[in-house]
């Protein structure tokens, strides 16, 4: 079993030049103050929130107040920006897509532990979500570390699963579901379920940690077996990466950003706040083949 060191259990505050980074969970999450995304950004404050991201998995930042340009101009900063596969971006800006519940609206969009679009053969390198309009109380999202939860496993465990691969759909029933809705009203035309094959423990191409990288939302089976066979193994990997000690949940406040890994995390949208509306803006990077 991995230790807490190991596990990245630290606490306290990371000394930076530019900016000032809190740790907020015990193995996922901090805070970033001193920036403002909506100014152009130095080299210097641009690799120092790089680092963060690195060391924390997931960042978040209070009371910025970005457009769709504004919030676009700052995630290229990170990454080059790409295009949602299913739901077209907002007017004029194709790689910015609205998240969005209204109020007559029963399910909510990534109201599944996923990690975003493993169904392609890129799946991107990271997300950034912005916090446009709220409900009253309730809409937080959960973040989890797959690093954390892959480092738990006994060595048996990790040898066992190292060599084998995952079947991931975009037609995966819960993920579907909660699509649904802005398929109806923002399609960007495309209709097919797109699947990829991945890795089931990928190797985080600039740290080199290890993670799992399957998901309730889009894993449908191990390479080679039946999802009837799959299912005991994927059940228990993914129900281990959502536990409490490796995960924080965040309370959204207007004007917050979160910006998160997402080759090595997981996150859930909590569906607790019908009758009220909540608008996100959102924006996702390109990333590369898991290995």
């Amino acid at each position: 079993m991995a230790t807490t060191a190991q596990m990245g259990m630290v606490s306290g505050s990371t000394d930076f030049e530019t900016i000032t980074v809190r740790r907020v969970g015990g193995v996922i999450g901090a805070t970033v103050d001193g920036i403002d995304l909506a100014r152009p950004l130095s080299a210097t404050q641009v690799r120092e929130v790089r680092a963060a991201l690195l060391e924390h998995l997931v960042l978040f930042f209070s009371n910025q107040s970005l457009g769709p340009g504004e919030l676009l101009a700052a995630a290229r900063n990170f990454g080059e920006p790409s295009v949602y596969p299913f739901v077209k971006g907002v007017d004029g800006f194709p790689e910015v897509t609205e998240v969005l519940k209204l109020e007559t609206e029963t399910h909510n969009f990534g109201g599944v532990w996923h990690s975003d679009t493993s169904y392609l053969e890129r799946p991107p390198m990271a997300g950034i979500l912005h916090a446009r309009e709220l409900p009253p109380c309730g809409g937080d999202t959960v973040f989890s570390s797959s690093i954390a939860a892959y480092e738990s496993l006994t060595p048996a465990m990790q040898a066992m699963l190292a060599p084998l691969r995952a079947v991931n759909s975009s037609a995966k029933a819960d993920a579907a579901t909660g699509r649904a809705d802005r398929l109806r009203d923002r399609s960007s035309g495309r209709r097919e379920p797109a699947e990829a094959v991945h890795p089931v423990v990928r190797t985080h191409p600039e740290t080199g940690r290890k993670s799992l990288y399957v998901s309730r939302g889009h894993t449908l089976r191990i390479e080679g077996m039946t999802q009837a066979e799959s299912a005991p193994l994927l059940d228990y990997l993914s129900d281990l990466q959502t536990r409490p000690e490796f995960s924080y949940r965040f309370r959204w406040t207007p004007g917050a950003v979160a910006f998160w890994d997402n080759r090595c995390t997981q996150h859930y949208a909590v569906n607790d706040y019908h009758g009220h509306r909540r608008s996100m803006l959102r924006v996702t990077l390109a990333g590369d083949v898991p290995r």
